[in-house]
Formats: structure tokens, C-alpha cells, sequence
């Protein structure tokens, strides 16, 4: 199953896993780009399911791991690339922009999760759970950003609460955080709110491609069951920071 699967690294992840021959659940708010992508992976012979779901919703969240359970009997990697950033200052930016971020970067992916591994643990599956995050969870990109990279810093620390929750109940299941640096998506454009800003952020240096990021998930999750990659930082070489 992959969140955000209607652009960018989830519809890059969802392409890298359905090759590697895994049915696919593609989840997003866009129901037309699902279709679209679903009708692309069928057409090279991959299983796939499409679920309109609102990260927001927790009905929504819920609903897309039932469909999952219908369709292929349930989920055995689940990858949270649902996310987004807002300029929101914090001495200025409305509430509503900080809401939107929280409850998707960080309450949407944690029911998810929580949904996903009972459903694994119900089938006793070792399965996975990959957090797409960033590289703002490990420092503030810019003073604009503040709570964009909060929310991704919450990423990171409950990618290590799982872990040793998952530890602590002996569990196979594993967990890994992502974090890319600058990779060309809509995340520039919605970032600052307005479409140019996508040249200015990406047309600098060559920064990575979406594919890039779904490679790197493709490698975790086809790791022995004795390896847990725990949290890998990928940014393109030119990058600064």
C-alpha cells in the first residue's frame, strides 16, 4: 500500500514495487491520477488496487487497509508518501496551514501505521512500514519552515518509538524512515504557493528524481529479515545542506 501514490514518490514507489512484481494499493485524494496510474501498472501486468482517501479523514485512513484486506488479503508493506509543506511562519501563517500539516505529515501517517500493523499482526506477517520524511527532519531548512520540519522531526521520532515498541513485543515487523533532500515534485510549487517556484528550487543543481527516492525503498524493504534499515538520508550530491 502507498499514501500519496497520485504523484511524485509515491507514484514513483508504487511503479518500483508493482515491477518488482508486489500488488499494489495506490492511495491519494486524486482519484482521476489513480486511475491513471492503476490503468498504466495493469497494462504491464501488475495487480493493483485505488482507494480515494483523505489523509485527514480517519474514515478515510481506516477504509483504504480494509480495501487492501479485500483485495490481496491484506497489507505487507505500507509506504506513508502522503505528506506536504506550507511556508508558515510561526509568527504569522494562520492556524489552518499548521493543521494541515500536522494532521497529514503526522496524525494521517501514524493511524496508517497503526491500522496497517494490526492488520499484519492479525496474519502474523513480518511485514514493513517505510515513512517517507525528509531531510527537514534532521535540521531547519529555512526560518519559514519551522513547522513543516517539526512535523517531519515527529516523523523521525516515531519511526524510533515504533521501533522499539515493534522490539518490545518481540514483533518481526520492521520500520524505516526515508529522507530525501531536494527531489523535483509538486513540492516546491505548494510549498510556496505559486508554480514558478518549482524552477527556482529544482533548476539550481541536478537534484533527485522521484525514482531515486522509490529505489532506495525498493532496496529496504527487499532487505533479509535480520537487516532493519532504520533511517536513510538521500539528497542529491550538489546539495549544501
Amino acid at each position: 500500500m502507498v499514501t500519496g501514490a497520485s504523484s511524485g514518490i509515491g507514484a514513483a514507489a508504487a511503479r518500483a514495487l508493482a515491477a518488482e512484481g508486489a500488488g499494489v494499493v495506490l492511495v491519494a485524494r486524486r482519484m482521476d491520477r489513480l486511475e491513471a496510474l492503476a490503468a498504466e501498472l495493469r497494462a504491464r501486468g501488475a495487480a493493483v488496487a485505488a482507494a480515494a482517501a483523505d489523509m485527514r479523514r480517519e474514515a478515510d485512513v481506516i477504509g483504504m487497509v480494509a480495501l487492501a484486506r479485500e483485495r490481496f488479503g491484506g497489507v505487507d508493506v505500507l509506504v506513508n508518501a502522503a505528506g506536504l509543506g506550507r511556508r508558515a511562519p510561526l509568527a504569522s501563517a494562520p492556524t489552518e496551514l499548521w493543521r494541515e500539516m500536522l494532521e497529514v505529515n503526522v496524525l494521517g501517517l501514524a493511524i496508517a501505521t497503526r491500522e496497517a500493523i494490526q492488520d499484519m499482526e492479525r496474519r502474523g506477517v513480518a511485514g514493513h512500514v517505510v515513512h517517507v520524511s525528509s531531510m527537514a527532519g534532521h535540521r531547519i531548512p529555512s526560518p519559514d519552515a519551522a513547522m513543516y520540519a517539526a512535523t517531519k522531526f515527529a516523523v523521525r521520532a516515531l519511526t524510533e518509538g515504533l521501533r522499539q515498541e515493534l522490539r518490545a513485543r518481540q514483533s518481526p515487523i520492521r520500520v524505516t524512515a526515508v529522507s530525501p533532500g531536494h527531489v523535483e515534485t509538486e513540492f516546491a510549487a505548494i510549498f510556496a504557493g505559486r508554480p514558478e517556484a518549482a524552477a527556482e528550487t529544482y533548476g539550481r543543481f541536478k537534484v533527485l528524481e522521484a525514482r531515486d527516492v522509490a529505489a532506495a525503498i525498493v532496496w529496504i524493504v527487499t532487505q533479509p529479515p535480520h537487516v532493519e534499515v532504520h533511517d536513510v538520508l538521500v539528497r542529491p550530491t550538489a546539495q549544501r545542506n
